[in-house]
């Protein structure tokens, strides 16, 4: 099956109202110009390095999300063209967006990752610690919290992805209350979207279903 034709397929499942993200990390610049060329905008790597090059080489008219966990020494070298940061789960990375934010003269989008899987290897905020960090970040001018993102538990039990999901989701409803520039909820991958999906996310991360099994 081509890149194509499993592109085509998998957007006939969803609704509009839901961004798709094609994983496109370890995989070639050909493969991507593939799912380019069938009308795919929106890209996800989780290494800076990769993506940097992977951007200086492929048209400028993707939209490169960094979906990976982000070091801040590593920020400046994606803070001139990185459309969407998913995973800021500390006011320090924050800040030193802002700061390469400025350095490019640009604001840069960021969706904050919660914690709410049972797995100690996941990253995350408390929920708790939410909704005072995207008031903090309303004083940065060069960073902007435009969501929120989580990764549930690795597992069988629908219903345990499900409860996760959907505390997400309740978090996501409070912070859109208080700030209205709060408009993505990014849930979901290749094993767990649909279940995302029932439970309102707006934006899945989708790769092996696009690309194929990653080797």
């Amino acid at each position: 099956m081509s890149v194509a034709t499993n592109l085509n397929a998998f957007k006939k499942e969803l609704s509009h109202s839901v961004e798709l993200v094609a994983v496109s990390k370890t995989k070639p610049p050909a493969l991507i110009m593939e799912a380019y060329a069938a009308g795919q905008r929106h890209f996800g790597e989780n290494k800076i390095q990769e993506m940097t090059s992977k951007w200086e080489m492929l048209p400028k008219d993707i939209a490169w999300h960094m979906i990976g966990h982000v070091q801040t020494n590593k920020v400046k070298y994606m803070a001139p063209y990185v459309h969407l940061i998913h995973g800021v789960d500390s006011e320090k990375l924050l800040k030193e967006i802002d700061k390469q934010g400025l350095k490019n003269n640009r604001c840069i989008d960021c969706l904050l990752q919660v914690y709410i899987a049972d797995e100690t290897t996941k990253f995350g905020l408390a929920s708790e610690a939410v909704l005072p960090l995207i008031e903090k970040s309303l004083s940065m001018d060069n960073v902007r919290v435009v969501g929120l993102m989580g990764m549930a538990s690795f597992s069988d039990d629908t219903q345990q992805i499900a409860t996760e999901f959907s505390a997400l989701r309740t978090l996501f409803i409070e912070a859109k209350k208080h700030f209205p520039q709060i408009k993505t909820l990014s849930m979901g991958m290749s094993g767990d979207y649909k279940i995302a999906i029932e439970q309102e996310s707006n934006m899945i991360r989708v790769g092996s279903k696009i690309f194929g099994s990653r080797h």
